[in-house]
């Protein structure tokens, strides 16, 4: 027994004890309770952060109005404004704090909805699967198709090489790698433009000197082409439903609160966003050139840039390639579909021999197909593309759109819209020219410290039910509201593009106020002059607007009251 007790204590030294035949035959240590106790004082330390109190937040506020608020109206329909209220509330707690990342926010709805007695599963979960949502699946294929064959860095080099002039002309070279920054923006995510253009932009300024020997003329010359890259990736997307997150949120929040109405399709965003962002771009580069391209400039870079090396980069890329060719066919019969779709009220497009069932998210996912069935010609066997090229795909903003859908079919069915809608009758008197630069501001100002998308989310539900108040067409707010807030031209977090370019070194956040101030200010002008004009007449905001039922039957409760 004895020499049991030894080896199993591993003893070489046997004591008095290890004789006793009451001693445990392994040893109780003291040492576990002191471990679990630091454990747990550093598990209670671990939860005692910012991060954590903001996660508490969300649904600490979820409750606090749930208990505390009470609508007026009584019923069911009470409880249920009262509900969707509360999850807002926790959703952009979340959201304005990013405590949770912001894609397994943009999934909360899914479950809190259900729970707080809101909508019903299978109706929330159809939020984040609709034409919209497959407009923005297809568009992405073909970017992430763009990017994988370089199609981008030879546009981007071709344009450049148009624009670079002999001797150099900085304004005009300017001009250049904006332009190509904003045209790639308009076809794919301003991100992902930005993203993809800034190495082929810092890739021309690499000819130029750094560090103490760089003249003030390159370094201001650097910070013009690093801030046009992100300023344009901004303005081009603006242009386009699919070139950022934000239109697509207005387009689906449209449709989601006026299904009656006919939807905004990808050629009438066009024919009002192109021109305001043309506008936009040629305050951009006047801006650019007048604070960062002085008369000596051309002088200086001419020693450093020239088109033989802007020829040179081309030529590594070989020509274009089958693969190449058929990506770029794709991407340009898929531009001409959705421009074609629905044309005019008097001229139908193509979309009129499907009896409108065919959305501008049917041809997208189509031709995005076609990329994985043509070959590449490379390989045998292989295509266009293959599912492991998309792995890349940004479920992040493809979540967080189905979750504006979601919110926004949310806070019409519970009847919060109703009570918003009443709040606001000291709006009635304000004048349009008044308010829509308001909201512009507003939403340009929010933008500032949250991303674009969630400003959106929360403000263009807020100016329909202001835009039912003052008896003006919502339109006339929503846009105004959403376009404002992709007026992040001010910090570096006011979205990922800004941080693309604040990485690179060249440029500080004085140089960003010093551009983005003027900036924001023209476009909030230049958007508060064309809505009311072009936007009226594009989105025919002169035309009797049909408001959803249950909105008509509280107006008509009001008017008998």
């Amino acid at each position: 027994m004895n020499g049991i007790n030894t080896n199993l204590k591993g003893g070489n030294n046997p004591s008095n004890e290890d004789d006793d035949p009451k001693s445990p035959l392994l040893p109780v240590l003291q040492e576990p309770i002191l471990q679990r106790s630091e454990s747990i004082h550093s598990l209670i330390i671990s939860l005692l952060t910012p991060n954590s109190a903001c996660i508490l937040l969300g649904p600490l506020l979820c409750l606090v109005i749930c208990l505390c608020v009470n609508f007026n109206d009584g019923g069911s329909g009470n409880k249920s404004s009262r509900n969707m209220l509360a999850v807002l509330a926790w959703i952009f707690t979340w959201w304005l704090t990013e405590a949770v990342p912001m894609p397994i926010t943009s999934m909360s709805p899914l479950f809190l909805f259900p729970l707080f007695g809101i909508a019903a599963a299978d109706q929330v979960a159809k939020s984040y699967m609709d034409d919209v949502i497959s407009l923005v699946l297809g568009s992405f294929i073909l970017a992430l198709a763009v990017e994988h064959y370089n199609i981008h860095k030879r546009l981007a080099l071709k344009i450049t090489l148009l624009f670079c002039g002999d001797p150099v002309n900085p304004p005009l070279l300017l001009l250049g790698i904006c332009a190509t920054t904003a045209f790639v923006s308009m076809w794919m995510h301003n991100v992902a433009a930005a993203m993809l253009m800034m190495p082929v932009a810092t890739g021309i300024l690499q000819r130029l000197p750094s560090g103490r020997g760089q003249s003030e003329m390159l370094n201001n010359f650097c910070k013009a082409v690093v801030l046009g890259v992100i300023y344009s990736a901004a303005i081009g997307g603006m242009s386009t439903l699919t070139g950022t997150g934000v239109n697509l949120i207005l387009v689906g929040m449209w449709k989601s609160y006026f299904p009656e109405e006919a939807p905004i399709s990808f050629s009438k965003w066009s024919f009002f966003g192109f021109p305001l962002a043309l506008l936009i771009f040629l305050a951009l580069w006047g801006t650019l050139c007048l604070l960062y391209c002085s008369k000596g400039s051309a002088r200086i870079l001419s020693a450093y840039l020239d088109k033989a090396h802007l020829r040179r980069e081309l030529d590594i890329l070989g020509s274009m390639s089958f693969a190449e060719k058929m990506v770029l066919s794709i991407f340009s019969m898929l531009i001409v579909l959705w421009m074609t779709r629905n044309i005019t009220d008097d001229f139908f497009g193509w979309g009129a021999l499907f009896q409108g069932r065919a959305g501008d998210g049917t041809v997208s996912v189509m031709m995005a197909t076609l990329l994985f069935i043509i070959p590449n010609k490379k390989q045998k066997g292989e295509k266009l593309m293959d599912w492991s090229k998309c792995k890349k795909l940004p479920w992040n903003i493809i979540l967080l759109l189905g979750a504006g859908f979601a919110i926004a079919d949310g806070v019409r069915s519970s009847g919060l819209a109703d009570i918003l809608s009443e709040s606001l009758d000291f709006l009635k008197a304000v004048p349009y020219w008044a308010i829509a630069p308001a909201v512009c501001l507003i939403s340009g100002t929010i933008t500032e410290f949250t991303s674009n998308n969630a400003t959106t989310t929360l403000v263009v539900p807020l100016l329909i039910q202001i835009a039912k108040t003052m008896h003006i067409h919502p339109i006339l707010l929503m846009v105004p509201g959403a376009i404002g807030a992709q007026f992040a031209f001010l910090l570096p977090t006011g979205t990922p593009s800004n941080i693309v370019g604040f990485s690179t070194g060249h440029i500080e956040i004085k140089d960003m106020i010093k551009t983005g101030l003027p900036l924001k200010v023209a476009g909030t002008l230049m958007l508060s002059v064309l809505m009311p004009t072009l936007g009226a007449y594009v989105f025919g905001t002169n035309k009797p607007l049909s408001y959803p039922i249950s909105w008509q039957r509280k107006a008509a409760q009001h008017l008998c009251s």
